[in-house]
C-alpha cells in the first residue's frame, strides 16, 4: 500500500492533467447535450495503443473521483487480459475501490457488452469504440459523412439494410446495429450484439462512448429514446438460441455464449461473467426482458 501511494504521488490523480480532463469534460457536456451527435476532442497520448480501449479510458479518468467504484468489462467478462490491465492501471492512477459486481459500481467501463443486470441513475457506463462513424461502411470520406449527418441525409445506410436484406434474407448486422438517437443523429452503439440495442433506449444510467483513435466522444443521456433502424415490413430481431438455455444456470434470456468442450460437446454458458456468478449463487437479479416483434 505505501509502495501503490508512493508511486501515485508521481503522477497527477488520474493519470491526465487537470487541463486535458477538464477539456475532455467539456466535450462530454457537448455529448450529453446533443444525443448521438459526435464531438472532436484532442485524444491525449496514453500508455496503451490507440485501437485498446483508449477513448473509454479518456473518459474514466476524466470523470471518475477518489469515492468512486470501478468495474472493467471486455466482452462481458472481467478475467479478460484487456479488462485486467485496464483495471489494474486505472486502480494505480486513482487508488479507487474495483468490483466485480455490476450492482455495486458507480462506474462502469465496458468492450462491446451492457451489463445483463438493470443499471441505475447512480451509475455511468463507458464504452470504448473502435469505429464511431456509422456511415464508414457507405461512405469513406470524412467530410461527406459530416455533411450527411448535418443534413440528416442517411439514404445509403437504409439502401445498404435493404441490399443486405435483398441479398441474404436478413438485415446482417452481427454486431454494432445503426440506431437512431431522439429521432435525429444516426449512431454507431459500438459492436454490441443486437441483444444490448434495446437496453440502449428509456435507461436510467448514462451512456458515454469515447473513440481514441478517430478522437470522438458521444453520448446517450437517461431516458433517452434509440431506435434500431427497422423497416415496417422487416422489423429489428436480436439473437434467438430458439429455447437453448445456459448450461450451467439454466437461463434463457440471456446473451449466451457458444462453448466447445474438450470432448467437442457444444455449450451455452451466459456471457456476462459477473451476472453468471449472482445466477448460481441465488435467485435472479433484476434484469431487463424484452421480446422479439412478432
Amino acid at each position: 500500500m505505501i509502495e501503490n501511494t508512493k508511486f501515485q504521488s508521481a503522477y497527477n490523480f488520474a493519470f491526465l492533467d487537470e487541463r486535458t480532463k477538464r477539456e475532455i469534460r467539456r466535450k462530454i457536456l457537448k455529448a450529453v447535450a446533443v444525443p448521438g451527435y459526435q464531438v472532436p476532442y484532442s485524444s491525449p497520448e496514453m500508455p496503451i495503443a490507440r485501437g485498446w480501449g483508449t477513448g473509454g479510458l479518456h473518459i474514466t479518468l476524466a470523470i471518475i473521483g477518489r469515492e468512486d467504484t470501478l468495474k472493467v468489462i471486455d466482452q462481458g467478462s472481467d478475467a479478460s487480459v484487456n479488462a485486467c490491465s485496464l483495471r489494474q492501471f486505472i486502480e494505480r492512477m486513482t487508488g479507487c475501490a474495483t468490483t466485480f459486481d455490476s450492482a455495486a459500481a458507480s462506474l462502469i467501463q465496458t468492450r462491446h457488452r451492457i451489463p445483463e443486470e438493470i443499471l441505475t441513475e447512480q451509475q455511468i457506463l463507458v464504452f470504448q469504440v473502435p469505429q464511431p462513424e456509422i456511415l464508414r461502411s457507405v461512405e469513406r470520406h470524412e467530410n461527406k459523412t459530416r455533411l450527411m449527418h448535418a443534413e440528416a441525409d442517411y439514404s445509403k445506410l437504409w439502401v445498404s439494410l435493404y441490399e443486405a436484406y435483398v441479398r441474404y434474407g436478413s438485415l446482417m448486422r452481427g454486431a454494432g446495429y445503426p440506431v437512431r438517437v431522439n429521432g435525429r443523429f444516426m449512431m454507431s452503439p459500438s459492436p454490441i450484439p443486437r441483444w444490448d440495442v434495446p437496453n440502449l433506449s428509456g435507461a436510467r444510467c448514462l451512456y458515454l462512448f469515447g473513440a481514441g483513435r478517430e478522437k470522438r466522444i458521444y453520448a446517450v443521456p437517461p431516458h433517452t429514446t434509440v431506435e434500431p433502424l427497422e423497416f415496417e415490413d422487416v422489423r429489428f430481431r436480436v439473437e434467438d438460441w430458439h429455447g437453448t438455455l445456459c448450461a450451467y444456470s439454466d437461463q434463457g434470456q440471456a446473451f449466451l455464449d457458444e462453448i466447445y468442450e474438450e470432448d467437442s460437446t457444444r455449450k451455452f454458458v451466459v456471457n456476462d461473467s459477473n451476472f453468471l456468478d449472482k445466477l448460481r449463487g441465488g435467485p435472479r437479479p433484476p434484469q431487463r426482458l424484452f421480446q422479439n416483434p412478432q
